[in-house]
């Protein structure tokens, strides 16, 4: 049975709608807020609309096979496309919500091509932004430049995650991605804390003086 694509056409048709108002869209989204070790992917992407790319969508609604297909796609096809890492130690420098801000802003900064107009994912937008930004509530959802952000953001970051995995195999990295789960919390118990942990989510937990 063939594989069934997402409907990308209602969020490609809402960026549309601001693209006419605005000009040149970005859409602007994160990867890993919650896990208690890694960093923040922060993903800014310029899609093409002439060149619209099928099954955009969330990427929490995709499976991982899926992500990286349209990873690659929107990587070959997106007008341009930039994607930031916000270390474990700018997370407890600045707190979460301020380093992802930066990590947002820096994503932005970081196209090639200049946007007219930035789409974030969420309810508030980076305060830093040179350019006009709207923040939309489950952009990834509703938007494709959002989509398409989420997607680099997820598979960046699993990649990212992946490759810690190899260095530290005891901490099951590659099964958990660093979220907070109970046997996370085993091995942490077990095997102490590395740098790559975020200090300021640990000291809650007693782990970190």
């Amino acid at each position: 049975m063939p594989r069934k694509t997402v409907d990308s056409a209602p969020l490609y048709a809402f960026d549309a709608q601001l693209r006419a108002a605005h000009g040149r869209l970005c859409g602007v989204d994160e990867a890993g807020r919650g896990p208690l070790c890694g960093p923040v992917c922060c993903a800014a992407v310029i899609l093409d609309p002439e060149d619209p790319i099928p099954g955009v969508t969330d990427s929490k609604k995709l499976s991982a096979q899926r992500r990286e297909a349209l990873y690659q796609e929107i990587v070959r096809r997106a007008l341009a496309y930039c994607v930031e890492f916000v270390s474990p130690q700018e997370i407890d420098e600045k707190n979460i919500l301020w380093a992802t801000m930066a990590g947002m802003t820096r994503a932005v900064t970081g196209l090639a091509a200049s946007p007219d107009y930035v789409l974030v994912d969420g309810n508030r937008c980076p305060p830093d932004l040179p350019v006009p930004a709207q923040a939309v509530i489950k952009g990834d959802a509703n938007s494709a430049s959002i989509a398409a952000a989420s997607i680099l953001a997820k598979v960046s970051r699993d990649h990212y995650m992946l490759e810690l995995d190899a260095q530290y195999p005891q901490y099951e990295l590659a099964k958990h991605k660093g979220y907070p789960t109970a046997r996370h919390y085993e091995l942490i118990a077990q095997y102490g804390i590395q740098p790559f942990y975020r200090r300021s989510f640990l000291k809650k937990q007693g782990y970190w003086p």
